[in-house]
């Protein structure tokens, strides 16, 4: 049992290195679809209300040194002259779930703009990343039923690798990759990405760039080693339908790229009861560790709203030693107005 779990550790620590060494990508999220300004600055205040998400992600529960992400995100729109919705809000009612569709795009908005802050903070093992950005984005009707976004956000990264932490098995504590220093090694960075967001009243597609700016941070003066920063894209597509009036369908798709060469493809679908509580699932498919998850949401009076996913990893040599991942999400929207139905003007 010992020499597999060694074993599994080995290959947990091997794929790390890949992530961490040879391309930094960002990190997984399993309820992207509740947030996906995370990932795509373009949707930054594209809700017409201050929405305030607070996330913390745990992944392989069990194993030492394994993943935890944790994010908070703000956002607000500017100069917005009535309130609508996007096929990936919450309802705001279930009048809102059925009716919809009588909302005119080009009458309800005539330029919008927003912006948001975010952070956030992964640890692995004996590395610790954070972030901070802020982002800005454009949304602007392209006719009566369709919007066009474009969102660009900057800010700082810092990776910190604590020594002290680093199990070298009884080996020379040397390691060419962070040298001979006992302390803790620090490396900070810009960072840039842009995105767009096309949507309707049922469909959504977009496209969005991160660590645009390429480069490389080393903890030596060799530089012979280091954390690679290349850029991620991210595709993102889906559609809403209603099942009945009160229930409805959300099946959509995200395809992320990262060199060298990486993909990651998750593919989820969520089922919403009028604006009281969603479930769903998600399916991801990675050339490093995927899995399958499942997810459930209940809103709080219009005004807050909790979710849980819960994955499983497809790899059964992870199965056996880990209590698979856990991602709670905390949402807070303030100052919300119930979306405007231009029906009611004929």
């Amino acid at each position: 049992m010992l020499t597999h779990f060694k074993s599994l550790i080995s290959t947990l620590l091997c794929l790390l290195i890949v992530t961490v060494m040879f391309g930094q990508s960002k990190s997984s999220y399993t309820q992207y679809m509740l947030n996906n300004s995370i990932l795509n600055p373009a949707l930054t205040g594209i809700d017409n209300h201050m929405d305030v998400k607070i996330s913390n992600r745990s992944q392989w529960v069990g194993i030492p040194g394994a993943p935890v992400t944790s994010y908070f995100s703000i956002q607000t729109p500017l100069n917005t002259s009535v309130s609508i919705t996007t096929p990936t809000s919450l309802p705001y009612d279930s009048y809102d779930t059925s009716r919809r569709e009588y909302i005119n795009m080009k009458d309800s908005i005539a330029g919008g703009h927003g912006l948001g802050l975010f952070v956030l903070n992964d640890h692995t093992g004996y590395l610790n990343r954070w972030t901070i950005s802020s982002s800005y984005a454009f949304h602007k009707p392209i006719s009566s039923k369709a919007i066009l976004s474009a969102g660009i956000n900057a800010g700082i990264s810092s990776i910190n690798l604590d020594k002290s932490k680093v199990d070298f098995a009884g080996t020379d504590p040397f390691d060419p990759a962070i040298g001979d220093a006992s302390n803790e090694l620090t490396k900070i960075r810009f960072e840039l990405g842009a995105g767009l967001w096309l949507h309707t009243n049922k469909f959504f597609t977009g496209v969005s760039f991160l660590n645009i700016v390429a480069g490389k941070s080393v903890f030596t003066d060799s530089g012979s080693y280091g954390e690679y920063y290349t850029p991620n894209l991210f595709f993102t597509s889906g559609y809403k339908f209603n099942i009945t009036p009160d229930i409805t369908a959300q099946p959509s798709v995200m395809l992320q790229y990262w060199k060298p060469k990486l993909t990651g493809v998750n593919v989820s679908c969520k089922f919403q009861y009028q604006s009281l509580l969603w479930v769903g699932a998600n399916y991801s498919i990675s050339d490093l560790v995927g899995g399958y998850s499942a997810l459930a949401g209940i809103n709080i009076s219009n005004i807050a709203h909790i979710s849980y996913a819960y994955e499983i990893a497809n790899s059964s040599r992870l199965r056996g030693y880990t209590n698979n991942s856990h991602e709670i999400l905390l949402g807070i929207m303030l100052n919300r107005k119930k979306p405007f139905d231009f029906s009611e003007r004929y």
